[in-house]
């Protein structure tokens, strides 16, 4: 071979591997992750969503789970989140407010059922089960800071219990921690999300009657954090996707 091919040969492998270096520059370009806080009641269905979404768009999601009121405190805090899944509207257009949330991003991805709970197959035999209050202790999660707490206290003074049963109550810091204290047996039963038990066999519930507490209407919104994000950006679409929907409504929430 000539030194004139030998020379042509080389500017070729020069110019595919420059080709291929470019395109893998454009792939890790193109690739972003982001910072999801999501409210703990959906932490099942975020997960089996953020699996669908990474192996569709090549972007990955870190999630967080915590209590709502929590994680406004953070996130007013500058920690460091690009969205936020909270378990309630009114903090996410309280972030808008403040000026640490996108307001045309303000999204409603899921309407959340509250469930009273036992792993005891013959405790929770509907509203009965309160009125007779023959249990030691009942779990909510803290109603300061979790919406479904909240919940959980709005039920017991419809239902004209709550007096009888406020020496009984077990705060959870958050939904997840509620259902723990229900699943150990430090408490008998709990008012928990209907995410939680859906899937699990046995004990006794109550999916209780909406008209027993105010719709658990629950909203995301892209943080101020996030704006110039493409994961975060693509994440929140995902959410209101049809992938996502079908998740959503396996895990037991209404959707609009």
């Amino acid at each position: 071979m000539s030194a004139q091919s030998i020379c042509r040969l080389l500017d070729k492998i020069v110019a595919v591997s420059a080709s291929a270096l470019a395109v893998v520059a454009s792939g890790v370009a193109e690739a972003a992750s982001t910072n999801v806080a999501v409210a703990a009641n959906f932490t099942e269905p975020a997960k089996e969503i953020v699996q669908l979404f990474e192996s569709k768009t090549g972007h990955k999601a870190i999630l967080s789970f915590g209590a709502t009121g929590q994680f406004y405190t953070q996130i007013t805090q500058a920690a460091p989140f690009q969205v936020f899944l909270s378990a309630d509207q009114s903090t996410p257009k309280k972030l808008v407010n403040d000026g640490l949330g996108v307001a045309d991003t303000l999204l409603s991805y899921a309407i959340g059922k509250l469930v009273l709970f036992s792993t005891s197959a013959d405790l929770v035999k509907g509203e009965q089960t309160l009125r007779d209050a023959n249990f030691n202790k009942i779990a909510i999660a803290n109603p300061t800071t979790a919406p479904y707490g909240a919940a959980g206290i709005e039920v017991m003074k419809a239902l004209g219990v709550y007096d009888k049963l406020s020496g009984k109550i077990v705060q959870g810091s958050n939904i997840a921690q509620t259902f723990q204290f229900v699943d150990t047996g430090n408490a008998e039963l709990g008012f928990v999300a209907l995410s939680q038990v859906i899937e699990r066999p046995g004990g006794s519930r109550w999916v209780v009657s909406a008209n027993l507490y105010a719709p658990i209407r629950q909203d995301a919104v892209l943080l101020t954090t996030g704006a110039s994000n493409d994961a975060a950006r693509a994440f929140l679409n995902f959410l209101k996707g049809p992938e996502a929907l079908v998740v959503i409504e396996k895990f037991g929430y209404g959707v609009e």
